[in-house]
């Protein structure tokens, strides 16, 4: 595998599009999108075999853009669902990304994508120029994390408009243009990064709106028996693999002197529950179990 210092080469959203998936054949066509991502030239910074707990095995493919300072994450569950997690480093912003294919039987679509935009922690992830450098020795390797962080509960309370998104990151609309409906974040996060980048919070805000119903106030969807009656929708995410730090190790120099060097990354998994109101069940059909989640 070559690793490349950025990947200046991306999908236009013409070519994101232009896949002609009837109902019959639209797993193949989700994987056939997928794989670009992970073969055209410049985008395959690297790929790792990855081993959950249970035993099931997917590929991950992690790109780093130096240039962007954006790292972008990606994979296929064995559930057929898509996960993209992009960050976005000069903006304080990390973007959630699930393609969720449909229960038609019971009138859902062929598939839906959600976007959840939160604030990204400065440390949580190694930086875009560190994971441009990283080599496998073994690529065929099933890696697993050294360290799992846990579940983190997130309530988004503002939907985004993602063609005004601008102000917040300028890729929103690359990463969630396809879910223009279905983006969301939270007023608390904009505020933070407002005060720590010295941004017009006013302006970021003019790129979302308040939703119908309350994220907090509303019936979980698992309580809801009308199908289409608004609620309060859960969806967890889990990154089960990724950087999260850097190693050092103390040695000698030829002079004798003791110096600290980078020998290795630390890795992690991590889970995230996203809390979001919805205008109908139908569009929550997973939330059926309730789960014990870590306050953010």
């Amino acid at each position: 595998m070559v690793e490349r210092d950025g990947c200046d080469r991306k999908l236009s959203k013409k070519s994101r599009r232009s896949f002609p998936c009837s109902s019959s054949i639209i797993i193949a066509c989700l994987q056939s999108v997928f794989l670009i991502f992970l073969i055209t030239p410049g985008c395959a910074q690297l790929v790792v075999n990855v081993k959950e707990k249970g035993g099931d095995v997917y590929k991950e493919a992690i790109n780093a853009n130096t240039t962007a300072e954006t790292v972008t994450l990606e994979f296929k569950r064995s559930d057929g669902t898509f996960i993209t997690q992009f960050i976005d480093f000069k903006n304080e912003i990390q973007i959630f990304k699930a393609l969720v294919l449909g229960e038609e039987e019971r009138g859902q679509n062929q598939f839906q994508v959600m976007c959840y935009i939160t604030r990204f922690i400065k440390n949580e992830f190694i930086s875009a120029d560190a994971m441009s450098k990283l080599r496998q020795k073994n690529p065929g390797a099933l890696r697993t994390p050294e360290d799992d962080k846990g579940q983190e509960k997130h309530q988004k309370d503002l939907l985004v408009d993602v063609e005004r998104a601008e102000a917040i990151t300028p890729h929103t609309s690359d990463i969630c243009g396809d879910a223009k409906d279905t983006t969301y974040a939270r007023d608390a996060d904009l505020k933070y990064i407002a005060k720590s980048l010295n941004k017009d919070y006013a302006k970021m805000l003019t790129a979302t709106s308040r939703p119908t119903g309350s994220v907090y106030h509303s019936p979980r969807c698992t309580l809801v028996q009308d199908l289409f009656k608004s609620c309060v929708c859960r969806y967890e995410l889990c990154i089960g693999w990724y950087p999260c730090g850097l190693k050092y190790c103390r040695g000698k120099d030829n002079s004798g002197k003791v110096i600290s060097y980078r020998c290795g990354i630390k890795t992690c998994k991590k889970c995230r529950m996203f809390e979001y109101y919805v205008k109908a069940k139908q569009m929550c059909l997973w939330d059926e179990e309730e789960k014990p989640v870590q306050m953010l």
